[in-house]
């Protein structure tokens, strides 16, 4: 098997596993990276599935562009810009590896600790209990754009307060569509300077792109498949799945 096949063969499972995200399955997509990682440099992995990530946003965002919540992205897509900044800056002292295992515990917590409730108590499809503050909203964003910009991790912290604000399943989707969309956009200038934007890489994120449009799209066909209860579920569990990914290739990393 050529490694030319190989690189591809992952590529394009990568971008499966994408589009699959962005058509409603939230937290799943933060695998994609680190299994493109596999056969690339975990930067040039990076830059490859910037711009199809934000060519995906554009079918997410229009198949969900009449359910979204104006006050949750309000609060979150600011600090989620000044985390993106935060973490160009910081990005040659804070190892990739640390902030990964931070990430991938919180969210083996969190979602373990919502999915035990639901099996506990047969919770419905929206979660319960009071809706967080602003501050602890800020702090998601800042942490969602961090960790997007350092580690292509930002869907644990997101979800960690769209979560709790008591989101049916569609405004969840659409507001998580819509808040990447831009958060992906604010990432292109710190990978212009990083150089990475260069005609290989773009060349194979153009082979790449009719794959990632159908794929968004069969993502956004199984998800309005989903019982609202059931969604919810299942992005409780992806959230342990990718944090136990996470949480391993930290250790690795480090």
């Amino acid at each position: 098997m050529s490694s030319e096949f190989t690189f591809y063969a992952v590529a394009v499972s990568a971008v499966i596993i994408l589009g699959l995200a962005k058509g409603g399955f939230s937290g799943v997509g933060a695998l994609a990276v680190p299994l493109f990682s596999l056969v690339t440099t975990p930067v040039r992995a990076a830059a490859i599935i910037l711009p199809i990530l934000i060519v995906q946003d554009v079918v997410g965002v229009w198949a969900f562009r009449h359910t979204f919540s104006r006050p949750v992205l309000a609060l979150l897509l600011p600090t989620a810009a000044f985390g993106v900044l935060l973490g160009w800056g910081l990005a040659a002292y804070v190892p990739v590896a640390a902030v990964e295992l931070i990430v991938g515990l919180i969210s083996v917590l969190f979602g373990g600790s919502r999915l035990a409730k639901a099996w506990q108590h047969r919770a419905t499809g929206v979660p319960h209990g009071p809706i967080p503050g602003k501050l602890y909203g800020a702090v998601c964003g800042i942490a969602a754009g961090f960790t997007s910009m350092v580690a292509h991790a930002g869907g644990p912290p997101f979800q960690l307060y769209a979560m709790r604000a008591r989101l049916d399943r569609d405004h969840f989707i659409g507001t998580s569509a819509i808040f990447f969309a831009a958060i992906n956009w604010v990432k292109v200038p710190a990978y212009f300077a990083l150089g990475q934007f260069d005609r290989a890489n773009l060349t194979v994120a153009a082979w790449l792109l009719p794959i990632a449009i159908g794929s968004t799209l069969a993502g956004v066909w199984l998800v309005r498949r989903v019982s609202g209860e059931r969604f919810i579920n299942i992005v409780y569990a992806l959230m342990v799945l990718v944090g136990a990914k996470l949480i391993f290739d930290g250790l690795a990393g480090l």
